[in-house]
């Protein structure tokens, strides 16, 4: 696949750039750049990202940085089967626990929640970062509304973490998360509070807390772009001149359309 010219494949992580040093220096080169490609493209082109992921794992597949790209790039694209292989085989060659929680949500992803909630009270969550908890804890709750228990998807966001008033990374996906799932048991109002909180806490729009908060709140947003090319000026010129012959005559069709 093309490299783009002001691709180098220096952007990369040091510690990943670390992990090619066991390869020829052309090779690591090769798979920097397509790795840059992956992680430049993998949220406005998850195909395209998907794409160079699987050049770099054709150069380096015993490079765990590559496998890990490789995996994500395969979530991204909701290969979930193939994500996981790669999560796995990432974890083995690191022995670390970051990706736990995405494991666990491939999983999901496969239809099988019984499995994800297993991997959530497992040894290794304790080994996870706060982030990682939380991360945990949305799949975990995840798990629960594919089986259909939402009281439990409730429970188990309740936590001090969406509790705190202060705002972190993970903050606005867990309430978010929260009023999305007391939404779907019914209790609107709470909901609404939570999406509320959720759009304070959102400084980045990554969710789409304010929609739904003005859903609930029955705004409705008119595109005006499209509502002025519907009224050209011949069509209002029209309207006035039917109004001034003072159409009595008309069917109660055309009332309807107006």
């Amino acid at each position: 696949m093309p490299i783009p010219e002001d691709v180098t494949g220096d952007e990369i992580d040091k510690d990943v750039r670390q992990e090619l040093q066991s390869l020829p220096k052309t090779l690591a080169e090769d798979v920097a750049k397509n790795l840059v490609m992956v992680a430049r493209l993998i949220d406005e082109d998850p195909e395209g990202a998907y794409g160079y992921s699987k050049v770099a794992l054709r150069l380096a597949s015993r490079v765990a940085a590559v496998r890990e790209a490789a995996g994500f790039a395969a979530y991204a694209t909701q290969k979930y089967s193939e994500a996981l292989a790669e999560f796995r085989a990432a974890r083995r060659m690191t022995g670390t626990v970051e990706l736990w929680p995405l494991m666990a949500d491939c999983e999901r992803g496969l239809g099988r929640p019984e499995k994800a909630l297993d991997m959530a009270g497992a040894p290794e969550v304790h080994k996870l970062d706060k982030a990682g908890q939380v991360e945990m804890r949305l799949v975990a709750a995840g798990a629960r509304r594919d089986m259909g228990q939402l009281d439990a998807a409730i429970v188990t966001l309740q936590s001090p973490e969406l509790a705190s008033n202060s705002v972190q990374p993970w903050t606005a996906r867990l309430r978010y998360a929260y009023a999305d799932a007391l939404l779907a048991a019914g209790r609107e109002r709470e909901a609404r509070e939570w999406f509320a909180k959720a759009v304070e806490a959102d400084r980045d729009g990554s969710t789409d807390a304010s929609d739904r908060l003005a859903e609930l709140d029955g705004v409705e947003f008119v595109d005006a772009l499209s509502e002025d090319a519907s009224d050209e000026p011949g069509e209002a010129a029209g309207e006035e001149a039917g109004e001034e012959a003072g159409s009595t005559d008309a069917s109660p069709e055309d009332g309807d359309k107006h």
